[in-house]
Order: structure tokens, then C-alpha cells, then sequence
């Protein structure tokens, strides 16, 4: 694979951070505000899809931006895994400018100057993680990514706010630092290098490593990157749902959790390697710990009457899919598990897009409440419908294809009990998704509810996510631009 020294790489990092600054200094007048944002999120998005031919042909393009000691650097590198990653949170980050214009101005939001430029600084970490060529500055930038997003968490400066913040960057930070850090010095103790492997086979890891030391400091990557939602460091994310809900749909499908995926996939394939994986026996095993988080988040979901309570279990379900998916070491399960950081990004995003069109239009935030809505809310029950088959597995939206793939790939790794997880998430997937469905569209409305002449929200929040359903539709229509992502990803 050829490697080529590119520009474009710090140029996609300073657009969010330029962005940032224009925001801070226009933010006494909204419109100019909105329209840094929007500017600096559309840079990006053209810089990170400018890569994508060459990514394709077989590139891997690459940027130093200093070094420290020899196999160590700040350094920056776009493959095909990451450009799964920075394509989905770039092109997002454009459709979320708008709708979180017309979420925060229709509830008066306080400091929304502050927000937008927190907001730009998230998306500044989280494409440095897609971007990161080594463990150093993947840590780098997900630390970034905790400090940054802490004062969207605590943006109402009340007690819940501040408490839930609390939780949030404790449990991020503490894990990161307690687990991550440690295994990184380890790691370069025993490599001489943090640079992640060009192939997914082979790792960095010598081969005459003590095998106990490998499979514990594969443990401390797994739990240590928090974001991704494994049980038991999973509570801060329904506890992050306290925030407005532009900042929700950052946390569950543009930024936070994907950083904490996509970091848990990086140092699985590119630190550890397939080969090193099967050797001493971490596949299957870590398919079968991420299992009980898919189950009991969905269990958990099914329990929450608060819409929002009810997407961040799903949320914590979802995400160990990836995990699982790569857990099987089998080229389908690998492709299901790294293209659901994508078809969950488009299908997550509208749920909590839909979620917070409810609560601007009605101000309710309790499902049990919602019934008959999708008869004067048809645009925002619709897209919310076409998601949550998504997130069901349900033809012809995205997430039939993960789905798809890694059933093929637990056929693949001989695991009946993996194909029996995926198919009883199925079903629990169902069972917390159609009922909302249905009781939106066929629901009686409550008696102090027909008085009230309830309609869709402002066009700005409607229109972002009727894009991302039809997305996630076209997505699992035509899977084949991901898909060839995480093909070449396959043959590097």
C-alpha cells in the first residue's frame, strides 16, 4: 500500500478549530454564528471526501505533525477504517448545524455561543481520533474529545446538569488514565513503537510477548476506552442524556461513543492484530463479554418510559455490535461490526433528531405520552419509523446490512451462541422500538391533547431528519460505499 505524505490532513483538524474561533468571535450575532459553523463543518466534509478516491485505490496518506523519540510522535494518518469514521461524523456534523440552530433558538437555550463552540471543538477531537496514526495521539484526541464535550453535558448549569457532567468525564477520564495510559507505556516497552500495524493481521506486538501480559493489556484497552459503552463503565451515557438534545445526538452517533468504538476497533485490528487474537484465544471470548452488554442494555431500554432514556440504552446496546463484530476475527463479521459505525450514525442520529422535534413541538419527553402524534407529526414519526427498523435490522434500511454480516460472520466463527445474541437483540430491538411506532400513528391521543393543536416542529429541525432517514435508507440500499471501504480495509 502506497504511503503519501498529504497537507490535507492537519487542514480537515484546523477547520473545526477555526470554526471554533469564528464562532466565539461573531456570537453576538446569531446568523453569522450559525453560518461559521456551517462554513467550517462544510470544509471539512470536502477535505475528508477529497481522500476518499485515493483511499480506494489503495492509498493510506499520512502527516507528522513532530516527533518525540524514536516510534514515537504526534502524527496523523487516513485509511480505510478511518474514513468509515470521518466521513459519517463530517458529513453529519453539516446536517446537525442546521437542526441544532433550530433546537436551541425554539427553546430560548441560554450561552448558545458556548455550545456551538464546544460543539466544533468535539468535532475537532473526534476527526483527530479517525486521523490518528499511532496510540499516542489517539489518546491525545480522545482526551480532547472528554474536555471538550463536558460543558455541552453540564450546558444547563443546574444540579442534574452539573451531576450528570460529573459522572460523564469521571468515568471517561478515570478509565482513560487508569487502564488506557498504563497499557500505552507497556506497550511501547515491549514494541519500541505506539504506530499502528498497516495490516490488520498481523498487529505490533512481538511474537515472543508473554501471553498474560498481552491478553491483560488487551483487557485495559477494552474497558479502558469508556466511550464505547461496554458494561460495567456504561452509566455516564444515560446520564449524559441531561443535555440538550443536539448535544445527545453528538454523544450517541456523531462524536463521543463512535470515538470509543472506532478506538476499541483501532487498537483490536492495528495493535493486537487478527493472528496475535486467535493465537491466544481473545476472539470469541470478548464476543461473548460484549454479548451481555447488547442483552441487558436492550432489557434496560425496554423498562425507560423517557424517550431519550430509552435510545441511550438502545445506544449502549448497539454500539457493542462493532465489538462483537470484529470479536469474531472472520472477514463478514469484521466488515458488519466496522460498517455499523456507520449505519448506526445515520439511524442513531435521526431517533434523537425525531426525539427532540417531539419535545420543541409538544414538550414531551415520555413515550407514554405520545400517542396519536404521528398523525399531526407525520414528516418526524415517519423518519423516526424508518430508523428504528434500522436499529431493528429490518430490510431495506442500514441496519439489515450489519446485521446481515455478522450473522454471515458467527456462521463463519461456528458460534450458535453469538447467532442466538444477535437474534434475541432482534427481537428486543422490536419490542422497544414498534410499540412507539405504533402508538404515534394509532395511538388514541389523550383528551387534554386533542384540545391542543399540536404540528411538526420548526422546518430547521425537520428537514435535518428527513435527510439522515432517507440516508439510512439509501444506505441500505446501495451498501456499497462503505462497504468498499471496509473491503480494502480487509485486503491491506
Amino acid at each position: 500500500m502506497d504511503q503519501i505524505h498529504d497537507i490535507r490532513l492537519p487542514l480537515a483538524l484546523l477547520a473545526p478549530l477555526v470554526g471554533a474561533a469564528l464562532v466565539m468571535a461573531s456570537g453576538k450575532r446569531p446568523n453569522v454564528r450559525e453560518a461559521c459553523s456551517f462554513g467550517a463543518a462544510s470544509v471539512l466534509f470536502a477535505l475528508v471526501a477529497s481522500l476518499i478516491p485515493g483511499v480506494l485505490d489503495g492509498g493510506r496518506f499520512h502527516f507528522t505533525v513532530f516527533q518525540l523519540l524514536p516510534g514515537l510522535s504526534v502524527s496523523l494518518r487516513a485509511d480505510a477504517l478511518s474514513m468509515v469514521f470521518a466521513v459519517s461524523a463530517s458529513l453529519l456534523w453539516v446536517v446537525t448545524v442546521f437542526y441544532s440552530a433550530g433546537y436551541m433558538r425554539g427553546l430560548h437555550e441560554h450561552e448558545q455561543t458556548r455550545f456551538n463552540t464546544c460543539f466544533a471543538l468535539a468535532l475537532f477531537g473526534a476527526v483527530g481520533c479517525a486521523f490518528s496514526d499511532n496510540m499516542l495521539t489517539l489518546y491525545l484526541f480522545y482526551e480532547i474529545v472528554s474536555i471538550c464535550t463536558y460543558p455541552l453535558v453540564a450546558h444547563h448549569q443546574d444540579e442534574e446538569g452539573y451531576e450528570g457532567g460529573k459522572k460523564y468525564i469521571a468515568y471517561l477520564t478515570a478509565t482513560a488514565k487508569g487502564l488506557v495510559l498504563p497499557a500505552m507505556a507497556l506497550i511501547y516497552a515491549l514494541t519500541g513503537t505506539l504506530d499502528f500495524s498497516t495490516n490488520i493481521s498481523t498487529g505490533i506486538l512481538p511474537a515472543e510477548a508473554n501471553r498474560w501480559v498481552v491478553t491483560g493489556l488487551y483487557a485495559c484497552c477494552i474497558l479502558g476506552f469508556a466511550k464505547n459503552g461496554v458494561m460495567p463503565f456504561h452509566n455516564w451515557l444515560p446520564s449524559a442524556m441531561v443535555a440538550p438534545t443536539p448535544v445527545s445526538a453528538l454523544l450517541h452517533a456523531v462524536a463521543v461513543v463512535k470515538v470509543g468504538v472506532f478506538s476499541t476497533v483501532r487498537v483490536m485490528l492495528y495493535v493486537f492484530g487478527v493472528d496475535k487474537m486467535s493465537e491466544l484465544n481473545l476472539g470469541l471470548p470478548t464476543a461473548y463479554f460484549v454479548s451481555i452488554t447488547i442483552i441487558v442494555g436492550s432489557i434496560v431500554a425496554l423498562s425507560k418510559d423517557n424517550l431519550k432514556a430509552r435510545l441511550a440504552y438502545s445506544t449502549v446496546s448497539q454500539l457493542s455490535y462493532v465489538i462483537l463484530g470484529v470479536a469474531l476475527l472472520t472477514p463478514a463479521g469484521i466488515q458488519g461490526g466496522v460498517i455499523h459505525i456507520a449505519n448506526h450514525a445515520f439511524s442513531k442520529i435521526t431517533l434523537f433528531f425525531c426525539a427532540g422535534a417531539i419535545y420543541v413541538a409538544t414538550h414531551k419527553k415520555n413515550i407514554s405520552e405520545m400517542s396519536g402524534l404521528g398523525r399531526v407529526m407525520p414528516f418526524t414519526f415517519g423518519a423516526f419509523a424508518l430508523a428504528s427498523l434500522s436499529m431493528i435490522g429490518a430490510p431495506p434500511v442500514a441496519g439489515f446490512v450489519t446485521k446481515w454480516y455478522l450473522l454471515n460472520g458467527a456462521m463463519d466463527a461456528h458460534s450458535m451462541a453469538v447467532i442466538a445474541v444477535l437474534l434475541s437483540s432482534t427481537l428486543l430491538n422490536a419490542a422497544y422500538f414498534v410499540p412507539i411506532v405504533y402508538q404515534g400513528f394509532f395511538g388514541r391521543p389523550s383528551d387534554s391533547d386533542v384540545h391542543h393543536k399540536f404540528g411538526e416542529a420548526h422546518p430547521a429541525m425537520v428537514v435535518p431528519l428527513t435527510i439522515t432517514a432517507v440516508i439510512s435508507v439509501l444506505i441500505g440500499l446501495f451498501p456499497s460505499f462503505f462497504m468498499n471501504l471496509v473491503q480494502r480495509l480487509l485486503q491491506a
